[in-house]
């Protein structure tokens, strides 16, 4: 899902990471599970999106001298749940750490048995450096297997076009702009006057960004699960959590206050470099996928302000290592470095992918961070006390299946394709059948 700008480490963050790997790895380079870690080796990593890792993969090296690191990286988690589903299933093909996004997270944990237990290779000291609910997330139902170790996590902001709020003779500054919307409704109403001020432009780039943000916000201030209980039935036409966040949705897609557009699709990078639409919900992660695809053009555009309906949040990942690799001790020390507190530092500053460490997220180098590309937007400050409203949502093995099913049916009534009346029957009916 991420796709994010990335920036050079600082000489001074280098110097710690430098520092820092001898205590976290080690430099011992035994195997404990399966072949030998003694000679060179070469372990791979794959990822979707951008996590922000290329320099610290440089400083692994440098102090790992036998190790060299290659990335498989695709732009987004519709392209890489195919490949790493492949993998799975074949028992090859894999790379040595791979990721897992919070999405696909409970299919793999009910397939525990093909990644390595990171309890065995120390990641039983660790659990100090993690969020208490992203930590638990890595750890099997049954207490036994430490399958993930967390990376970033997605405190949920609003982006909004500057410029175009000023065409509509709306506040453009962050703080009164996160004043016009306290809830929802109120956020769909200024979407109405932006419209009539601003014909050519649509509010929202689409209502899948709201879906997703709305079911993750209702469901951590409900049940604490959205699409599947914490048995795993579904229950997503009998949940109130995810029947008010379609309604949401919906109706921004009747209201046409939206471009009808899929997130991370071609139109919508295209669309990100024109003024198609002025606001889009957006985790941490999503300012460098707006730096990215905006460009020059959106440089001093965009600003970051609060979201409607409180504190949320999108999106997250867990580096996992399968049973596959040839090199299960080297591997999980690679994870330990990247995950660890000065790794997840080094991440956000290259790609604003926000710290599940809180060792991390007080750093003054996340705390304090401000975008210039957002207009000297506090994004350390604004990002961490979304943060820490943050409640977790259980989701089932089959939740991205169902998630992309039920947003088809949103795109389908902005595109005219379903009536607005019928798409509650019609997202329930699709539910069920791609949670089968």
């Amino acid at each position: 899902m991420r796709a994010i700008m990335r920036r050079g480490l600082s000489t001074a963050m280098a110097a710690v990471l430098v520092g820092s790997l001898s205590v976290a790895c080690g430099g011992d380079d035994g195997d404990g599970d399966k072949g030998s870690d003694s000679g060179p080796i070469e372990l791979t990593v794959d990822v979707f999106g951008e996590p922000g890792y290329d320099a610290l993969y440089k400083q692994y090296e440098q102090s790992h001298p036998n190790v060299k690191i290659k990335q498989r990286k695709v732009s987004t988690l519709d392209e890489y749940k195919p490949r790493i589903q492949q993998w799975m299933a074949t028992g090859s093909g894999a790379g040595d750490v791979v990721m897992l996004e919070e999405g696909i997270l409970p299919l793999y944990m009910q397939q525990k048995t093909k990644f390595v237990n990171l309890f065995d290779h120390g990641g039983k000291d660790l659990e100090k450096n993690f969020l208490p609910w992203k930590w638990q997330m890595g750890v099997s139902p049954d207490g036994k297997q430490l399958v993930g170790l967390g990376t970033d996590i997605g405190p949920l902001a609003m982006c909004y076009r500057k410029d175009l709020f000023k065409k509509a003779d709306l506040p453009t500054d962050r703080e009164e702009v996160g004043q016009l919307w306290a809830t929802w409704d109120q956020f769909l109403a200024t979407g109405q006057k932006f419209q009539e001020k601003v014909p050519g432009a649509k509010w929202l780039d689409g209502p899948t960004a709201v879906f997703r943000a709305t079911t993750l916000q209702n469901a951590g201030n409900g049940p604490g699960y959205s699409f599947f209980d914490k048995s795993d039935n579904l229950v997503f036409d009998s949940n109130p959590a995810v029947k008010q966040a379609f309604d949401t949705s919906l109706k921004f897609a009747e209201n046409k206050l939206t471009a009808d557009m899929s997130i991370f699709t071609p139109p919508w990078q295209t669309a990100l470099k024109r003024n198609t639409f002025a606001t889009l919900p957006c985790p941490s992660w999503m300012l460098g996928g707006i730096e990215e695809f905006s460009g020059d053009f959106g440089k001093g555009k965009w600003d970051v302000a609060k979201t409607p309906g409180g504190a949320g949040y999108w999106g997250g990942s867990w580096l996992a290592v399968p049973k596959q690799t040839k090199h299960a001790k080297a591997a999980a020390e690679l994870a330990e470095f990247l995950t660890s507190p000065e790794g997840q530092v080094a991440a956000y500053k290259a790609a604003n992918v926000f710290p599940s460490s809180p060792q991390a997220a007080q750093d003054p180098a996340v705390a304090g961070a401000k975008s210039a590309y957002f207009g000297d937007a506090p994004v350390g400050k604004i990002f961490g006390e979304l943060a820490a409203g943050v409640k977790p949502v259980h989701l089932g093995p089959k939740n991205e299946d169902v998630r992309a099913a039920v947003e088809n049916v949103l795109i389908s009534v902005g595109q005219g394709r379903q009536k607005p009346g019928d798409a509650w029957t019609k997202a329930v009916d699709e539910a069920k059948k791609a949670a089968r």
